[in-house]
């Protein structure tokens, strides 16, 4: 969208400079209570994200009752993360240039246009694997834009200081619709059918749209930009430099890497949990997913009350997320895999929150969006091949060979972290000069 700019020149007076903080709080919802466009996102993302729970269960659920194959859940996911995979580290780089309250608007119209062809073909009963698979890769598409803009606009509507505190708020709020959604989802599938968690998911939409369009630019902290005319390449390569100079964000990103690569594959292994290895329907389904984000949502309240993000949380969380995985490995009863599942996500959450809150910490302004989009790449571009692998091994070994694989993963990225020479957290704003350096 070029010609619009969330940043003003020097001297303009109408949004905030990041500098420009309050007294820190160690109140958990302080971020909410004080900026009223965080409030108005936050509320909107609820209702936006409880339908994108129901349709995300619910895709899984109908590619599962096509093909009786984890393997085809695997390749959905492959289809929905594989444009990331190609065009992720573009995003940022758009994001650094252009207004991302207006670029979340056409992404979040878009996402909706989805959910609504979805529904479509599901009512008129065209919904072969191929249709499915073709809508995962335009999602997929628009997620490259929607992601890294949003992560940097979240530091626009709160600043660095309470910055940890939203991103851990708005963990929770991802995490509670999970607990919703899904819950929601095995009852709608088993009552009126899978095509109306796609219709309430493209309403659900309205919501953010409405809540961003309400947004007041001028209480907005100011974004330091890029030269929009400068070397596209030369930008998306400077915010990859910055990440492999600043330590802190290199070996972050590269223990995220993998752990997200072999042990952030749920929307794959758990609808094959609750019907193959659990022998369930849509409704246990909607129940283990459910207890997962129940814990998910635990985790980010006990990261949000936290005065700051620390690398010593970041690898207690990395070593939980580990373990409660290769207990859950041989669990096939319901109440031995909810309560291992909601250890599971409480794990899960503290250590994806505090590693994002590190990274963006991390972070000079000007870098905000390439460096926000570089976390997001390596946590969704390793899904395609994520969840070919968790489908495979879910195939030929079942759901316990899975997870006993992914938790050997993350137990050995913590170990990795542990071992290596601690590395410099951050203690407030990056100054852009230094910045600068580490980027050219």
């Amino acid at each position: 969208m070029p010609g619009s700019r969330v940043g003003t020149p020097r001297g303009c007076s109408n949004y905030r400079s990041l500098d420009e903080q309050a007294p820190l709080t160690t109140k958990t919802f302080a971020s909410l209570a004080k900026h009223r466009n965080f409030r108005l996102y936050f509320a909107g993302q609820f209702v936006s994200q409880i339908g994108t729970w129901l349709q995300n269960a619910a895709q899984a659920w109908l590619i599962l009752d096509l093909t009786h194959s984890a393997e085809a859940v695997g390749f959905l996911g492959f289809c929905f993360y594989g444009p990331y995979a190609l065009l992720g580290l573009f995003g940022g780089a758009l994001a650094d240039r252009y207004n991302r309250r207006r670029m979340l608007l056409v992404t979040q119209t878009a996402m909706a246009l989805c959910a609504a062809a979805l529904a479509v073909v599901t009512f008129a009963r065209v919904d072969s694997v191929w249709v499915v698979d073709a809508i995962a890769v335009v999602r997929g598409v628009v997620l490259v834009f929607n992601n890294p803009s949003r992560q940097a606009l979240i530091v626009q509507m709160v600043g660095r200081r309470e910055l940890p505190n939203a991103i851990a708020l708005n963990s929770s709020l991802n995490n509670a619709t999970r607990i919703v959604g899904p819950a929601v989802a095995g009852v709608l599938i088993a009552t009126v059918g899978i095509a109306t968690c796609f219709a309430l998911n493209a309403v659900s939409f309205i919501a953010v749209i409405v809540a961003l369009a309400a947004i007041r630019e001028s209480e907005l902290y100011r974004q330091e930009t890029t030269e929009r005319h400068g070397s596209f390449m030369r930008s998306v390569r400077a915010g990859l430099r910055y990440a492999r100079k600043s330590k802190t964000i290199a070996v972050v990103l590269t223990m995220l890497f993998v752990v997200s690569l072999m042990s952030i594959n749920f929307s794959v292994l758990l609808p094959v949990l609750a019907r193959q290895s659990m022998h369930g329907n849509a409704a246990t389904f909607g129940y283990i997913t459910a207890v997962f984000g129940f814990g998910a949502f635990v985790g980010a309240l006990i990261t949000a009350s936290r005065r700051r993000a620390s690398r010593g949380l970041l690898l207690v969380a990395a070593t939980g997320f580990g373990a409660t995985q290769v207990v859950l490995a041989p669990q096939h009863a319901f109440a031995g895999v909810a309560a291992t599942l909601f250890a599971v996500g409480v794990c899960y959450t503290i250590y994806t929150a505090t590693t994002n809150a590190l990274v963006q910490l991390a972070t000079p302004l000007f870098l905000q969006g390439r460096v926000g989009g570089l976390y997001s790449y390596v946590f969704l571009a390793t899904g395609p091949v994520g969840s070919l692998l968790a489908g495979w091994l879910a195939q030929r070994g079942g759901t316990s060979l899975a997870f006993y694989t992914s938790g050997a993963a993350a137990l050995l990225m913590a170990g990795i972290g542990l071992l290596t020479r601690p590395w410099p957290m951050p203690t407030g704003s990056v100054h852009a000069r230094e910045g600068r350096r580490l980027a050219n």
